[in-house]
Parts: structure tokens; C-alpha cells; sequence
């Protein structure tokens, strides 16, 4: 069918590069590209380790992804029919600019971020709309599971069960064990600023802010129980905000729990999670950055990982002139996500999407010139892929509402 071109090697890069490699129908060809290249060269390996009969086509590159002209040149040598970008959210310009000149159809998991400001947001992507419509090139943003699935999951929503949707509560939840008493389930940099970040929701109209974890509720997750979890600002609110018409309220909500928040507080306190640099012997350091050289790598945390995760959407509104509520999910189990894929089920939640949403581009199932976030799309074919590939949703119209 096509080649992809896979730009990063981290923990999610492996899962939607194992995946590309079992759709071999779709992605006959796959070039795992990275800084390092003794990365991309062991991630083709386990790849060939664990499925030796795919038929996919697999050679790796180096690449810096802050290099426009390198990428280019990439991009002109290999021509892909899609660029799937699962390096760092600070690349998505540069890769997208890249993917413009060369007029290489461009997929992303994760909203673009500056390094020197926490605060990400979709506007600096959604800017290139315009001329990604001059050069009749595609972009979709945001094809992971939060965001992605859970825009999927709004779309489906509207489609299939609401002439209207008032409110939308998205709850991530990962009940999984590392046995580390402080670790990071993704890059630490990016998951730390999330974190400590102000909570933002939308409603009525506006964006109302909480101070970091300031709102705490419990919920009862299906196939987990009882958890703590926090209101936190998500890119795909900004997403969803412009896209549901007429949406009275959008929240996010996510688990942690104490040992996490104990470790997390306490670095903070102490200035280890700061991005503003600081004199040590001699040299510029960033204390986060520091702290992400010594915590445990994410992608090593698979083999130690037990229990689940459930991401889902709990939706209100109207059908037929009658209140609704709705919820559909997706329970994830940590074990079973590493014995297939060697990745624990926070990189394989994302990187299953990442691997569908480059089908949906590649097969022309989405296909629009433009910049593209996953809910402007019909979702009845990319639901049907997720239960293909690992990722089967359940439904539920009695549930639990957030208060």
C-alpha cells in the first residue's frame, strides 16, 4: 500500500512501529528515523524478533527533527506517503514545516509545546491550515488516545447518540504498577509540566482555571475501582471546545496516585521541576531537565508494570428531545501490552492510534488539505480499527456521573 515514515524511537515510536509492522497490508514500508540511530537500529530488531513473518519493508535513519533543511532532505530521499511524527511536541513546526516543502501528508500524536513556555496549545498548527490547503497536503493532529481516541470518541458520540452534547468528562486512568516509588509513565519532561501546570476546563462559553490538582474527585473505573483522580488542563479540551457546538462544559480528569503526588510536590518545592535555567560549575542547566536524565526511563518500565487502564468519555445531552448520558471507554492491560509489544499500556494506548490514525491518511480514508484535529472526521472507521489492533471500546448508558 505505502510507506511510513516514523520520526522518534521512545516507547509510543515502538508501539506504532510494531503495529505498522503487523498491518503490513497498509505499511509495507516503514523507516524508523531518530537521533540516535542505534535506537531506531534496536527497535527494528525487536520488531523483527517478535514478528518475523511481516511483510513490511523495514530501514531505519538518523535524523535531527530540529533540522528543517535535514528533514527535507529526508523526506525527498525516502518519500513517504505519511510522516508520523512521535518524537517531542517542542518538533511538531519544524517537522510540519518539512512535511509543507515537500508536500508529505503529516500525523502527530501531541499539540505543539515551546520549550520555554509550559503552556501547549493547538493555535501555532491550526495557523498553518491555510497553507497546508495551498500545497493540497494533509495534517491531522492529535491521533493518540488523549488526545485522539477520546476525539474519536466524541465524534462517535455525535454521530450515533446526541442530536446535542452538553457536557463531556474525559477520565485517564492508569492503575498500573512499576514498583518505583517515583517514575514517569511518558517522557518525564513533558508529563512533569503537565502536571504542575493550572487545571483548565471549559464552560458556558469560557475557559475557568484551578490552581495545579487543585480539584480532586473519586471515581469508580470499570475493571479497576475507587480512584483518586484530578482536574487538569488537556489539549484535546481546546480541540473539542471548537468542534461540539453549542457544549455547555468539557473537563479533564486524571489519576495519580499519593506516592506520586508526595514525590512530585516535594521536587517541585525544592526547584527540581523548573524549566528556567540555572548556574551549576560553570554551566546552564534546567532542573527539569536534570531530573529527567536521573528518573527511571519510561520505556523500561514495561516488564514491571502490572495492573490496567481505563480512558474514556462520559458524555450528557439530548436525543429525540430526551436527556442522555453515555459512556465508552477502553480498559488496557499493562502485562498484556508488554508480551506483545515490549511497551507498558500508557505507550500502547498512544501508539496504537498513532498507527491508525497514519492508516486512516494513508488508505485516503481521512483525506482533506488542511490541518485536521481526529473528531473532523467520520469515526465509524477508525472505531472499527481499534478493536482490530488492540484497543476494543466498551459502552455504558447508565453511568456514574462527575460531580
Amino acid at each position: 500500500m505505502g510507506k511510513v515514515l516514523i520520526i522518534g524511537a521512545g516507547a509510543v515510536a515502538s508501539v506504532a512501529a510494531h503495529k505498522c509492522c503487523q498491518n503490513s497490508d497498509v505499511f509495507d514500508e516503514v523507516v524508523i528515523a531518530s537521533r540516535t540511530l542505534s535506537k531506531c537500529d534496536a527497535l527494528k530488531k525487536s520488531i523483527e524478533d517478535k514478528n518475523p513473518e511481516t511483510k513490511s519493508k523495514i530501514t531505519t535513519a538518523q535524523i535531527d527533527a530540529n533540522d528543517v533543511d535535514a528533514l527535507v532532505k529526508l523526506l525527498e530521499i525516502e518519500k513517504p506517503d505519511v510522516c508520523l511524527h512521535l518524537a517531542l511536541p517542542y518538533q511538531d513546526l519544524t517537522i510540519m514545516e518539512a512535511c509543507l516543502k515537500t508536500q508529505t501528508p503529516y500525523v502527530d500524536t501531541a499539540n505543539f509545546e515551546s520549550l520555554d513556555d509550559p503552556y501547549f496549545n493547538y493555535e501555532p498548527q491550526w495557523a498553518l491550515h491555510q497553507k497546508f490547503v495551498d500545497r493540497n497536503t494533509m495534517a491531522l493532529l492529535g491521533s493518540g488516545f488523549d488526545p485522539g481516541v477520546t476525539g474519536v470518541f466524541v465524534a462517535y458520540a455525535m454521530k450515533h447518540h446526541f442530536d446535542e452534547i452538553e457536557t463531556i468528562d474525559i477520565l485517564d486512568c492508569n492503575a498500573g504498577d512499576h514498583g518505583y516509588p517515583f517514575a514517569t509513565n511518558f517522557n518525564p519532561e513533558i508529563n512533569i509540566r503537565e502536571v504542575t501546570a493550572d487545571g483548565e476546563y471549559w464552560e458556558n462559553g469560557d475557559w475557568k482555571k484551578t490552581k495545579p490538582l487543585e480539584v480532586k474527585r473519586v471515581y469508580d473505573f470499570p475493571e479497576i475501582g475507587e480512584r483518586d483522580m484530578y482536574l487538569m488542563y488537556h489539549e484535546e479540551l481546546e480541540s473539542i471546545a471548537k468542534n461540539v457546538p453549542n457544549l455547555k462544559c468539557a473537563r479533564f480528569f486524571m489519576t495519580f496516585g499519593e506516592s506520586y503526588l508526595r514525590h512530585l510536590f516535594a521536587l517541585k518545592d525544592v526547584g527540581m521541576t523548573s524549566i528556567e535555567p540555572i548556574e551549576f560549575q560553570g554551566q546552564k542547566i534546567v532542573p527539569l531537565q536534570f531530573l529527567k536524565a536521573v528518573l527511571p526511563d519510561p520505556s523500561t518500565l514495561g516488564s514491571r508494570t502490572k495492573g490496567k487502564t481505563n480512558i474514556g468519555c462520559i458524555f450528557t445531552g439530548k436525543k429525540d428531545g430526551k436527556s442522555k448520558t453515555y459512556y465508552i471507554y477502553n480498559v488496557c492491560d499493562h502485562e498484556s501490552s508488554f508480551r506483545e509489544v515490549g511497551s507498558q499500556a500508557v505507550a500502547y494506548t498512544t501508539g496504537v492510534p498513532a498507527m491508525i490514525g497514519a492508516s486512516m491518511v494513508m488508505q485516503k480514508i481521512w483525506n482533506r488539505a488542511g490541518v485536521f484535529n481526529v473528531e473532523n472526521f467520520d469515526p465509524d472507521p477508525f472505531m472499527e480499527e481499534l478493536n482490530r489492533w488492540g484497543l476494543p471500546w466498551k459502552e455504558s448508558f447508565n453511568p456514574m456521573l462527575v460531580e
